[in-house]
Formats: structure tokens, C-alpha cells, sequence
């Protein structure tokens, strides 16, 4: 099979995947005073693939610079492996999810993070994140990237995410 891939800022495209689009929210935690910035947070559940984010801003521009300084923003898109893109059978197929965000990120798929593949460090570094080694269509994912402007102690320029496709090879 050819690489395939779907635009998920392409609503037709996000159809593909049963998604009406990208769910964004500003903060660490979102809806806390001061971002949720506190010491000692042993986690965020903003990660987690059961978490209530229906009061975020719906079909967001992921693109659309966010921030002043120092601040977070999560987007969070729920998809489902389709039977097909552009004609070919995906069962089977390894499944990825391709982005690229300024400045610094975090990729959980499903709640996880793989530390050591996931974590996105600098501007215009792509990652290419593996969802379905063994594509099984029906099944569902959420993903949920975290963003921050860096560096920490002196942050600059905004934060967006570059570009977001789903890969089929």
C-alpha cells in the first residue's frame, strides 16, 4: 500500500476519522487560576483519553498563535481508525501521527507518552508518533499534545502547532 495521509485541520479529512475537530483549552490545567502552575503537580489529566474537555473551544485553529511569555495550551482530538483513506484498505496498515509544534510539547496517545520519542524540544522539530503498529479499523484514540513557550526563563514567540496528519503506510 502507498502512503496515505489525511490533513487533520481538513474537516473533510477529519470526517475520515469520525472527528469534527481539534478541542483547544489554554493552561496547564486548564480552567485553573494561573494555568494550573503549581508546585509539585504530579499530573494532568487533560492527558487522559476519558477526560471532560466538552467546555473547550470546539474545532480550533491549531495554528493560531497563543500566548504572552510563559503559557501552555492543550489540543485534544479524538479519531477512529477508518476502514479506508483515499481508496485503500487500512487494516493492517501501520497508522502515525505526524506534527510539529512551537516550542516545546508533549504527545500523549490514549493517556501515554513514550518520554523518550513523545516530548518535542525546539522549534520546527518533527515527530512522527506511532498509534496502530497493526491498524485495526474501529478502534479509537484520543490525542492530546500539550504545548509551552520556551525556553522556561525567558520564553518568546507564541505557541501553535505547526501541522497534525494521520499517516498510513
Amino acid at each position: 500500500m502507498p502512503r496515505v495521509t489525511l490533513d487533520l485541520e481538513n474537516a473533510a479529512d477529519l470526517s475520515v476519522v469520525g472527528s469534527t475537530g481539534w478541542r483547544i483549552a489554554s493552561g496547564l490545567v486548564p480552567g485553573e487560576p494561573n494555568q494550573g502552575l503549581v508546585a509539585e503537580l504530579r499530573a494532568v489529566e487533560a492527558r487522559l483519553p476519558d477526560y471532560d474537555d466538552s467546555s473547550w473551544e470546539i474545532d480550533g485553529d491549531i495554528q493560531e498563535r497563543r500566548s504572552v511569555g510563559f503559557t501552555f495550551a492543550w489540543y485534544r482530538l479524538k479519531i477512529s481508525v477508518p476502514e479506508q483513506v483515499k481508496g485503500q484498505d487500512v487494516a493492517g496498515k501501520r497508522v502515525w501521527f505526524e506534527t510539529n509544534v512551537d516550542n516545546y510539547g508533549e504527545v500523549y496517545i490514549d493517556g501515554q507518552i513514550d518520554r523518550d520519542k513523545w516530548v518535542i524540544t525546539g522549534n520546527n522539530t518533527p515527530k512522527r508518533i506511532l498509534i496502530e503498529e497493526v491498524a485495526v479499523p474501529g478502534n479509537n484514540h484520543t490525542i492530546a499534545i500539550m504545548v509551552c513557550n520556551a525556553p522556561f526563563g525567558e520564553p518568546v514567540g507564541t505557541i501553535f502547532i505547526r501541522y497534525a496528519t494521520l499517516a498510513i503506510e
